[in-house]
């Protein structure tokens, strides 16, 4: 019984562990919001809003004022750096969310303060929000 409640608490340990290490490897300063909210914000003059999808995407439908940055593409760190201000809030979406959250990742990395769309464009389209065609 002994043997039994030292392995409970062996592993009890090892769970604490991985679950310590996991939120400690989180990146909390990325702050995602939903659509609503994302075009209160984008309305300020301080704000970069940067389309993280492909050009092809971003022609499809994007929120107007948004740059177009592939996240997917080789040169989008060297683009970001020639193009984006560490000084400005940087607001960026994708298609539904997640190459967006992989682009604040990245862009919080670099010292950039990041806000994401959470359900990405899909999410914006589905609340009424206009789009810009084209451009």
């Amino acid at each position: 019984m002994k043997r039994i409640i030292k392995y409970a608490i062996c592993l009890a340990a090892i769970v604490m562990s991985a679950i310590q290490t996991y939120a400690c490897s989180r990146n909390d300063s990325i702050v995602s919001v939903p659509a609503l909210e994302f075009a209160k914000e984008i309305k300020s003059d301080s704000v970069r809003l940067v389309d993280v999808r492909t050009p092809q995407e971003y022609a499809e439908g994007h929120i107007c004022g948004a740059v177009n940055i592939n996240v997917q593409s080789e040169g989008f760190v060297p683009t970001v750096e020639e193009s984006l201000s560490k000084d400005s809030t940087v607001f960026v979406y994708c298609r539904s969310g997640k190459r967006s959250l992989d682009a604040a990742k990245i862009l919080t990395k670099l010292g950039y303060k990041v806000i994401n769309l959470s359900g990405g464009i899909m999410e914006w389209k589905e609340k009424n929000l206009p789009v810009v065609v084209g451009d």
